[in-house]
C-alpha cells in the first residue's frame, strides 16, 4: 500500500504578482519544534510541463517524499509559454525563492536547493546558475538553440496527442523519443521567436558561481542524452561539479522516480551538508 499524500500546510500563497495577476505557491512541511524546524533544509520544487502547461498541485507525491526526508518544500506555479515566453518562467522561480527566503517559514536559509523535472529541471538549473544554490534536474532540457538548428529542415514541430491535463506528471511523455514534439515545446518556450533561443539555452550561460547539479536522464527517452551531457560539459568548462545518472529505458522525469530518488537524496545531503 502506498503512503498517503501530504496536503500543503499553506495553499495558494501569493509570492509575487505580474500585471496585477498573482503568482501562487504551496508550502509542504511538518513542524516539529522551534529548534528542529529552524535547522531543516528546504527545496523549491518546480513542476514540469514543457514550460507551456503544468501545475503545482501535481507535485504532491514528490513533495510528500521530500517532506518525509526532513525538508520544507515550496512548490510554485509560474507563467507559461507561449503567452509568457522565456525568461518569464525563470524569473518567477527566482521570485518564489526570494519569497521563501523572506517568509516566516522556519528553515535554515543556508540550506536551500532547487529540484525539478523536464521543464522544471531546466528551471532548477537556471536557478542554480542565478543563485549559486544546488539543483537537481530530472530530464531537463538545456541546449535549446542547438536542438532547433540541428533539426531545421528535417523535422516538423508538432504538438503531442497526449491528453496532458488528464495525466499525472509521472505518466507524461513516457513513450520514448519524440523529436517533433520536443521541437514544438522549445519553440513554444520562446514564443516562436528564434532570436530568443540563445538566451533561453542554459548551456550558453553557465558560470563559475553556479551551484552543483545532479542530472538524471533515461537512455532512450523524450530528452536525448546529448542534452544533459552538453549541460554537464558547459558546467565543467567553468569549473562547476555535476553528476549525471543515466537510467535504462525510456521513462521521462518523474516516470523514473524510483530509480533516481536515492541518488538525488544522496546528492542533496552532500550539497546541503545534512547532519549524519
Amino acid at each position: 500500500m502506498s503512503e498517503p499524500l501530504l496536503s500543503p500546510t499553506d495553499t495558494d500563497v501569493r509570492y509575487a504578482a505580474v500585471g496585477g495577476s498573482p503568482l501562487l505557491l504551496d508550502v509542504y512541511r511538518r513542524d516539529v519544534d522551534e529548534d528542529t524546524d529552524a535547522a531543516r533544509p528546504a527545496i523549491v520544487l518546480i513542476h514540469g510541463g514543457g514550460w507551456f502547461r503544468g501545475d503545482k498541485s501535481k507535485e504532491a507525491s514528490l513533495a510528500t517524499r521530500l517532506v518525509d526526508e526532513g525538508y520544507v518544500v515550496f512548490v510554485p506555479n509560474y507563467r507559461l509559454a507561449p503567452h509568457d515566453p522565456f525568461p518569464a518562467s525563470r524569473d518567477d522561480v527566482l521570485a518564489a525563492a526570494v519569497w521563501a527566503m523572506t517568509s516566516g517559514v522556519q528553515y535554515d536559509r543556508e540550506r536551500l536547493a532547487f529540484v525539478g523535472g523536464s521543464a522544471g529541471g531546466n528551471l532548477a538549473v537556471e536557478a542554480a546558475i542565478a543563485t549559486g544554490r544546488p539543483a537537481v534536474s530530472w530530464s531537463g532540457i538545456f541546449d535549446l538553440e542547438h536542438f532547433i538548428t540541428e533539426t531545421d529542415g528535417s523535422i516538423a514541430a508538432e504538438p503531442t496527442q497526449q491528453d496532458l491535463d488528464a495525466m499525472r506528471s509521472a505518466d507524461i511523455n513516457q513513450t520514448g523519443p519524440d523529436d517533433a514534439f520536443l521541437r514544438w515545446v522549445i519553440l513554444e518556450e520562446v514564443g516562436g521567436d528564434r532570436s530568443r533561443l540563445a538566451a533561453a539555452s542554459t548551456t550558453q550561460h553557465a558560470t563559475a558561481s553556479s551551484g552543483p547539479v545532479y542530472f538524471a536522464n533515461s537512455l532512450d527517452e523524450f530528452v536525448p542524452i546529448a542534452d544533459p551531457m552538453a549541460m554537464q560539459r558547459a558546467l565543467a568548462a567553468v569549473g562547476v561539479a555535476s553528476t549525471l545518472q543515466l537510467i535504462p529505458g525510456h521513462a521521462h522525469a518523474e516516470g523514473y522516480t524510483d530509480e533516481a530518488i536515492e541518488g538525488t537524496l544522496s546528492f542533496l545531503g552532500r550539497a546541503l551538508a545534512l547532519p549524519a
